[in-house]
């Protein structure tokens, strides 16, 4: 359970990634517009008469401003769909549209539902009273002022102003509901099957029409619950702010040490755009969150200095971007070895100066990661807090759109004055912390032999490492390197002979290979398959029904640097099937009989008109061509696997024999269209149940063919298959027997 929620928030913070790369565009236009526009800066460096308020360059400029500020005011519906495309199996498109769809409507419940109702907070209340006493004069009637007992107060800052509606600040969070909404109706509807007269809204189109339904309880429910979850968050930073100078080391300090997890935007969000993060009345609006706070400064023209409260949060990653690591490049590069330096210097430069300017700092911090843990939370974790707190203690008031380079420094702290900023701190600090890292570092590494680049052992090459490097290197050391994958990346000609995705069906991997003679069909047979069809550049490697573990389990490997050496890998001999395939050929027990699960006409499964099924591939049995459109259970047993387009089914007795029904041919493509799944995975069913309803006229129009076969896919040598029937069969006939040789 603990791996799948880690899996889970690995994901959504991944997800994070999209709306947060947008925002350093953003803050570039919204830090060059907002300053010169600024006329107390304008007039500080005497360009009043060429930039002041009329000319073609202020007005240029007031674009650029408007252009960055609309992105940070509508950062929440931006999550809403980066979160329902990052969370989407498939479909992302159809999932960012009802992302869009489910956020409007969910905030329009709530505008309503705060008319309907009568709620209010502080700030809202004196302007109702306003517009009341207008109206009153206007139409010469009695006013009578709103009292807070008599209406649902909200906490201060509760009630906002979002694309035109008068809506709760959810702030980010609403987004990221909304987009999980999205993504969860998307990923399970898509594939929506209904009755025929509703068959234009099914499918795909089915996924904006459910998302609205759950958008509007979504509305509901954040109406009456949201207000108490920003009392709670309210609390949560009040009790950040009143831990000082400590409550920021320990910020910083986590933050770095979420880095190498993939969880460090999970943690900072919430300190960045909520209520966690601080609260600033600013131009007469309430602003929540660390970095709206300071952006909402930055556009404001009476700020005279930013609020520390809110950019110590930010303010910190300057000394050790921009100075520390380069300190650490540099001791590297002396540490190491003579006829290394000089490829070892170039690596170590280009990484430098790329923390330095962008506050990119993968390629430096994933290296000491790779080749001394203790060294990357014991020194560089413990030193990055400290940069937080020192930052905080020197009341430097320098913000970031993303991380804290060179570009963000000039454009957030030296273009807006070091009275407004005291970023002069920063250069302070950071020479400081050049010093430290470099002679600490430099030690450290002589001292216990750290393998830095540079100093690798013989025969081993010079590099940064990454983070693929490092979730490479935790798999192996917990003896997690898969060594079936690797052999069949080699089998497929190598990991850059594959062109596109890897895809598959319930039976086989589907994918287009760059050179079809560099595939090597022994090989993939070592690794469990019984068969390899090549079309061309097209290319099918037949497993059976464990095909999406070996398919999942492909992709992992294949975005991992061990990919990138499956010879080196495989050096030791051939791959064996991995136990999994071996087990499935477990002997099944006694003599067992098999009912028609489908009316039509039944014959031997060479009659099957796709290859890997006629050539029994997957093993014997029978093909059906239908002309009933309902599927029957053809025994007892359980639902091992239903694939998600739900044309094929695998099953597995009572008494252990294993069996594949595939409804059609090439029905994949079909994507769920045409079927009706009337149980679901892993549920247990007795002979004759009714496991799917077919439409049949619609598969005879759209696939090649609506055969049926049903194979009998892990039989061992022991058993074989008799057919007692051929012909036209009804689903209560015994037709298969499964007996002794």
């Amino acid at each position: 359970m603990r791996d799948k929620i880690f899996g889970v928030l690995q994901k959504i913070g991944r997800s994070f990634m999209l709306p947060i790369a947008i925002l350093p565009i953003a803050g570039l236009f919204l830090g060059i517009g907002g300053s010169f526009t600024n006329a107390t800066m304008l007039a500080s460096y005497g360009l009043t008469s060429v930039m002041g308020e009329g000319t073609m360059a202020y007005n240029f400029l007031s674009i650029l401003n408007a252009s960055g500020s609309v992105v940070f005011s509508n950062l929440s519906l931006l999550f809403a769909v980066a979160v329902a495309i990052g969370m989407s199996d498939r479909e992302k498109a159809t999932g960012a549209i009802a992302a869009v769809l489910g956020f409007l409507i969910m905030n329009a419940v709530i505008s309503q539902l705060i008319a309907i109702t009568g709620t209010y907070d502080p700030s809202t209340l004196a302007v109702a009273n306003d517009a009341r006493q207008l109206e009153a004069v206007q139409n010469g009637t009695t006013y009578t002022p709103l009292l807070e007992e008599n209406v649902r107060m909200l906490p201060s800052g509760a009630i906002t102003t979002l694309l035109g509606f008068t809506t709760l600040a959810t702030g980010v969070f609403g987004g990221i509901i909304m987009g999980l909404i999205a993504a969860h109706c998307n990923n399970k509807f898509h594939d929506q099957q209904l009755p025929a007269v509703l068959s234009f809204f099914a499918g795909t189109r089915f996924v904006p029409i459910i998302t609205a339904l759950e958008s509007i309880l979504a509305g509901f429910i954040l109406f009456w619950l949201w207000p108490y979850v920003q009392i709670g968050m309210n609390a949560l930073g009040n009790l950040v702010i009143s831990s000082g100078y400590i409550g920021t080391f320990v910020y910083g300090y986590i933050e770095r040490a979420l880095i190498p997890f993939g969880l460090h935007h999970v943690f900072y969000l919430p300190f960045w755009q909520t209520q966690v993060g601080g609260e600033m009345m600013i131009q007469g609006k309430m602003i929540y969150g660390a970095q709206n706070i300071f952006f909402a400064q930055l556009a404001d023209p009476s700020c005279t200095e930013f609020n520390v409260e809110a950019t110590r949060f930010m303010a910190g990653k300057f000394p050790f971007m921009i100075f520390g690591l380069p300190g650490a490049a540099l001791a590297m590069y002396q540490t190491a070895y003579p006829e290394k330096k000089e490829v070892a210097g170039g690596l170590l430069l280009s990484a430098a100066i790329t923390a330095m300017l962008t506050g990119i700092t993968e390629p430096i911090e994933f290296t000491f990661i790779f080749v001394a843990p203790g060294l990357y939370y014991g020194v560089h974790c413990v030193l990055a807090g400290l940069s937080f707190m020192l930052m905080h203690i020197f009341n430097v008031g320098v913000g970031m759109t993303f991380s804290g380079g060179l570009i963000d420094l000039t454009l957030f702290g030296i273009m807006q004055g070091n009275d407004k900023t005291h970023w002069i701190w920063v250069v302070v600090v950071g020479v400081v912390y050049f010093f430290i890292y470099w002679i600490l570092f430099k030690w450290i590494i002589v001292k216990w032999d750290l393998q830095t680049p540079g100093r690798e052992r013989e025969g081993q090459e010079t590099k940064l490492y990454t983070k693929a490097d490092y979730k490479a290197k935790k798999a192996g050391e917990a003896g997690e390197v898969d060594m079936r994958s690797a052999a069949i990346t080699k089998g497929l000609g190598g990991k850059h002979n594959i062109d596109g995705d890897v895809d598959c069906c319930i039976t086989r991997l589907r994918l287009n290979v760059i050179d079809p003679e560099k595939v090597d069909e022994a090989l993939l047979k070592q690794t469990g398959a019984v068969g390899v069809v090549s079309k061309g550049k097209g290319l099918q490697v037949i497993y059976g029904p464990t095909v999406p573990n070996i398919k999942n389990a492909l992709e992992l490997f294949l975005e991992t640097p061990e990919s990138e050496k499956v010879d080196e890998l495989l050096a030791g001999g051939n791959i064996q099937a991995n136990e999994e395939v071996k087990e499935a050929a477990a002997a099944a027990v006694g003599t067992e009989y098999f009912q028609t699960p489908i009316e039509g006409r039944c014959a031997g499964i060479e009659e099957t008109p796709d290859d890997a099924f006629s050539q029994k591939m997957l093993g014997d049995g029978i093909v059906i061509f239908p002309t009933g459109n309902k599927v029957y259970a053809p025994c007892d047993g359980s639902i091992e696997v239903l694939f998600p387009t739900n044309h094929a089914i695998g099953m597995k007795s009572a008494e252990g024999t294993e069996l594949l029904i595939h409804i059609g041919v090439d029905t994949v493509n079909l994507e769920g269209k045409g079927f009706t799944p009337k149980i679901k995975q892993g549920d247990t069913v007795k002979q004759g149940d009714l496991l799917l309803e077919l439409d049949l006229p619609f598969l005879e129009a759209n696939a090649p063919s609506t055969a049926v076969p049903m194979i009998f896919t892990a039989l061992p040598d022991s058993k074989k298959v008799v057919i007692l029937k051929k012909g036209d069969v009804k689903p209560d006939e015994d037709i298969v027997e499964v007996t002794d040789k």
